[in-house]
């Protein structure tokens, strides 16, 4: 490929290689090669002029790189694909202001250059398409806002008031394409959520021999292996294994489906438990998934409320309109004061501003680092007077460390206590397994393979054989409830006594208590002034819950400031828990990281997922943060508030301007042209004023405070 470099310096390079280089689709396939290099973190393409801008890790040897693998691709190496993510949000962000430009340009060349009969020529032209939906609107009995435009642009050219129609029409160009806007951009946000990002699957050959191969060199009949933890990547039939499949993100269901031999599977479902052989049936386009991603375009209930609302609040004030212009004409029987009511339109700023303010605040989030799926979960954030926590990878850093190890009996020593259960546990990713066995490891403790296949249960623990003996290891509900271990008064004052608030791992051989681990997790350093930012941002309740002990999750609770806790929590109680604050009224916000939190995640009101979060988590979750601070809870809180607040301070400020506009048009200070053209000027300023950062306002109003603190302390 012949290219010439056109910027190069520190993480980016653009090279442009002509005009007729590569085609749109072309050019998705060139990134998508890009992109399989580790080093090169984005590519947008152009076939406009054949522009490729890479963005790398920087480093001189990436860069040759790059150099010669663009220099070695040919004609034949192209081929078409679909957009990244961030290509496809580019796009519809490039192709709204290509138009906004265009709506403009065509207005104000038009008014230079073009004689004033070929102008309202023109602007009788644009006026049949409103004053036609307003005659389909009254053809079906329908008072709205449609009505009334197609009769605000009809009274004014009957008036021969040409330019204020025109400005009236331009005007709600703009607001209809900046609800469109909105809309394409909430879908492709969430059809990206949805979307599968899978790489590589293995695939098992027919002599059993397991195969890791490209995700896109599968086929129909194909036999894949999914584990724990695993998103499925194809729709098809268990062929062998059995697992807990979480279908929250095909069904809305939270509860997780018990797949056997036989059973089908989905696309985007997630193995929360067990491992499956899956016979491929389809895959990519043609998988369930992806047909109800393609119904997402044709969705409405991605709007937010607030916007429902202004379009209802519209409509709503259309038969006042109607009416108060009517008694203007009979009190009067002046038809220019009675236009001059009817060309000020609440309705055009309601719809203007109220998704110029919705699109500005999902811009910021974005800004800031955070996924937002929609605008009605920023306002469902907003609203949300309950927050709840899970404990781990929440709250705390998610690295336990064992502070710990107790033994029970005289049967076995502390060391062998601490070796058993890094040999259990070292076949588990989970972090309080990770931190018993680098325990073990910082001690010298060596063991064997001295047991038999280990069986998981998600949140409970872990039963194995050791050296012939039932070995389980897990919570105090598993052990003592779920697997009877039988413990005596002594046992129990011990583990009182020295293990008051720590997190408590239980080892038992045969049904008899041999030994117990004690946990530290540290909560975040950044939780506790979290929590009392949230508080005074209105979150009322702040409800922490954990699978500790109590003792431990008491501990947790106090170090957070928290008064409301849950220990020894279920994945099941999660939901229930917050279901139960749904019904008591309250708004719930569920902030999650782990697969047992995906039902609680589906539960509530609104749900973000942290950084680290599992696939389900993120897959459930409405809102995700994309950076490890927590602060970002009480930025995504400052926005979303600020976000209702601007609509409503809109709201007052319209109905302040076009009500005086309406009287002083009814007493004839003003002539209707005079009338419009404050409406449609302070209707502009409404929508600039819309996209004004919300986060900025608040820093400067902090400032603010801080000065006059610093003032007052200072006197």
């Amino acid at each position: 490929m012949k290219y010439e470099v056109k910027y190069d310096k520190g993480t980016r390079l653009r090279v442009r290689s002509g005009q007729w280089a590569f085609t749109k689709e072309e050019g998705y396939g060139l990134a998508s090669l890009l992109l399989q290099q580790d080093f090169i973190h984005e590519v947008l393409t152009s076939h406009r002029n054949g522009s490729i801008l890479i963005y790398y890790d920087g480093s001189a040897e990436s860069k040759q790189r790059i150099f010669s693998f663009l220099d070695g691709i040919t004609i034949d190496d192209l081929f078409e694909a679909e957009p990244t993510q961030t290509q496809a949000s580019k796009e519809i962000t490039d192709d709204f202001y290509h138009n906004l430009a265009g709506m403009i340009t065509r207005r104000y060349l038009g008014r230079i250059f073009l004689p004033i009969p070929i102008r309202n020529a023109l602007t009788i032209y644009r006026a049949s398409k409103y004053i036609w939906a307003g005659l389909d609107s009254l053809t079906r009995f329908d008072i709205d806002v449609a009505l009334l435009d197609g009769a605000a642009v009809a009274g004014a050219l009957i008036q021969k008031q040409y330019a204020p129609s025109s400005s009236m029409m331009f005007l709600l160009s703009i607001s209809d394409a900046l609800e469109d806007y909105t809309v394409q951009k909430a879908k492709s946000t969430l059809k990206d959520s949805l979307a599968l990002n899978i790489d590589t699957v293995w695939v098992v050959g027919e002599d059993g021999e397991e195969k890791q191969v490209s995700a896109m060199d599968i086929e129909k009949g194909d036999k894949i292996k999914i584990h724990m933890g695993d998103i499925i990547p194809v729709d098809g039939k268990v062929v062998d294994g059995d697992a807990m499949v979480n279908e929250a993100s095909m069904t809305g269901e939270p509860l997780a489906v018990h797949k056997t031999t036989g059973k089908t599977v989905h696309a985007g479902t997630v193995i929360e438990e067990g491992n499956i052989i899956v016979e491929v049936y389809s895959m990519n386009k043609e998988t369930r998934l992806n047909k109800i991603i393609d119904l997402i375009e044709n969705s409405e209930e991605l709007k937010a409320e607030t916007q429902s609302k202004a379009e209802k609040l519209a409509d709503s004030i259309v038969p006042y309109s109607f009416l108060a212009t009517a008694l203007t004409y009979l009190i009067t029987r002046n038809p220019s004061k009675a236009l001059s009511v009817l060309m000020v339109d609440f309705s055009c700023a309601i719809k203007l501003t109220t998704p110029l303010s919705i699109i500005s605040a999902m811009r910021e989030a974005s800004d800031n680092r955070m996924m937002v799926k929609g605008g009605k979960f920023l306002e469902a954030y907003a609203n949300a007077d309950t927050i709840v926590f899970d404990k781990t990878g929440t709250l705390t850093n998610a690295t336990p460390k064992v502070v710990d190890v107790i033994p029970m009996s005289r049967r076995y020593k502390r060391d062998e206590i601490l070796r058993m259960a890094a040999c259990i546990e070292e076949h588990f990713a989970h972090s309080i397994a990770t931190a018993i066995v680098k325990k073990a490891e910082e001690e010298g403790l060596k063991h064997e393979e001295d047991h038999s296949e280990v069986e998981y249960i998600v949140a409970h623990g872990i039963v194995t054989e050791y050296y012939g003996k039932r070995a389980v290891i897990g919570s105090s509900h598993f052990l003592f409830d779920d697997e009877k271990v039988k413990v005596t008064k002594t046992q129990e004052k011990k583990i009182a006594k020295l293990a008051k608030e720590h997190s408590v791992v239980y080892m038992a051989l045969d049904g008899k208590l041999e030994g117990i681990i004690c946990i530290d997790d540290p909560v975040r350093e950044e939780a506790k002034y979290v929590i009392e930012e949230l508080k005074a941002l209105g979150v009322e309740n702040v409800i922490m819950l954990t699978g500790d002990s109590e003792s431990g999750a008491k501990a947790g609770a106090k170090a957070l400031g928290i008064t409301d806790y849950r220990s020894q929590v279920l994945p099941e109680d999660k939901s229930r828990i917050v279901e139960e604050l749904k019904a008591d009224g309250k708004t719930v916000i569920m902030v999650g990281d782990g697969i047992n939190d995906s039902p609680a995640l589906a539960a509530a009101d609104v749900s973000v997922s942290m950084k680290h979060s599992s696939d389900i988590a993120r897959e459930v979750a409405d809102i995700s943060l994309l950076s490890d601070d927590l602060y970002d809870l009480v930025t995504l809180r400052k926005l979303s508030t600020g976000m209702l607040d601007k609509i409503n301070n809109n709201y007052r400020n319209i109905v302040i301007v076009n009500g005086t506009l309406l009287v002083l048009g009814v007493v004839g200070v003003i002539p209707p042209s005079t009338s419009s053209m404050i409406h449609n000027l302070s209707t502009m300023l409404f929508g600039v004023m819309s996209t004004k950062s919300v986060l900025d306002e608040n820093e400067f109003s902090n400032d603010i405070e801080v000065e006059a603190i610093e003032v007052a302390d200072a006197s």
